[in-house]
């Protein structure tokens, strides 16, 4: 019997949204998920829980002139694990100054480890929201330009079709969106699933994604694929109580042999990664979150506040409310 929590995956619905942006993503995981049932076995499947939000659950018009009911407004405050946000048609600005109330929302999600995406103007969610401030981005080519001068803090990426910084995927067009999908399937189900998938809308699908994107962990590549999922995995549940000996079982190696290839791929250990992991999560959570250091702590899977900050001085040479003072002072002061 499949144990597995289904992933959350939430669509934001907007005003002059549009509607590809949201339906061509979610055909797409759909279409995983029908493959993962029939592809997998029982322990290594899990379902997806695909919800639609909006402000209200007042039905939307798109630019296809349909409307589109949301199944949950932004006033529940419901969890996820992967949002999508919509591109806009023409000028983003009078629809974002609507959303204050979905800006804190995705400010939250982000503070709670959620993967956030968006697309073409849609991106400028996430930039009102502060959360690329200091951070690679990229949007709608037509929309450049406004976009600097609105959001000078934004490291504008014009000559990438898909960016990503941490949790936060930006991406240029629909057809880049799609690119992200996949690496999103494989991310959550593998290679195997995302290779099906990618064959039944395109067969090129994946080659923007692989070609044209700016990715902040882009450092030391390697060859060695399981390694390479097991990164994805400590990305995806760094918040959690991570036993070393159950991941190894996990992807079924010894925890002698997990050392050692970690080591050669990446010359460092499983536990290092995820302290760099973690810290680096918790660096942008002190800079972009009014969180206390022990609520930050937590959030990044440590329980003992004290030893968060030890071990924050010892990577960092400061402390944390250090840091938080230091970057703030820089950030307000640009």
């Amino acid at each position: 019997m499949n144990k597995n929590p289904p992933i959350r995956i939430l669509f934001l619905l907007c005003d002059r949204m549009l509607a590809t942006s949201s339906t061509l993503p979610m055909e797409m995981l759909l279409a995983a998920e029908s493959a993962v049932q029939s592809m997998l076995p029982a322990d290594q499947q899990r379902s997806l829980d695909i919800k639609t939000i909006g402000v209200n659950t007042d039905p939307i018009p798109t630019r296809t002139r349909l409307f589109w009911q949301p199944d949950l407004s932004v006033a529940a405050k419901p969890a996820s694990d992967l949002i999508y946000i919509p591109g806009l048609w023409r000028n983003p600005r009078p629809v974002i100054q609507q959303h204050g109330e979905t800006l804190d929302w995705l400010r939250e999600q982000y503070q709670n480890g959620a993967i956030i995406s968006a697309v073409g103007t849609g991106v400028c969610f996430l930039a009102e929201a502060g959360l690329l401030d200091s951070k690679a981005a990229t949007t709608h080519w037509h929309y450049f330009d406004q976009f600097q001068k609105d959001y000078p803090l934004v490291q504008l990426k014009r000559q990438y079709f898909i960016t990503q910084a941490g949790n936060l995927y930006c991406a240029a067009s629909v057809n880049s969106l799609a690119d992200l999908t996949v690496h999103f399937i494989q991310r959550f189900f593998g290679k195997t699933i995302a290779s099906h998938v990618e064959r039944h809308f395109s067969h090129e699908i994946r080659q923007a994604y692989e070609t044209s994107g700016f990715f902040e962990a882009a450092k030391n590549p390697h060859p060695d694929e399981d390694i390479t999922q097991i990164q994805i995995w400590l990305q995806d549940n760094y918040q959690r109580d991570i036993l070393f000996p159950q991941i190894a079982n996990r992807f079924g190696m010894s925890v002698r042999t997990l050392n050692r290839r970690f080591k050669n791929a990446l010359g460092q250990t499983p536990s290092d990664y995820l302290q760099e992991v973690r810290i680096n999560i918790a660096k942008d959570l002190l800079k972009t979150s009014n969180l206390s250091i022990s609520e930050i702590a937590d959030k990044v899977g440590y329980q003992d506040t004290g030893y968060f900050t030890a071990l924050f001085k010892k990577k960092l040479a400061t402390t944390p409310s250090a840091y938080r003072n230091t970057v703030r002072a820089k950030l307000f002061s640009t």
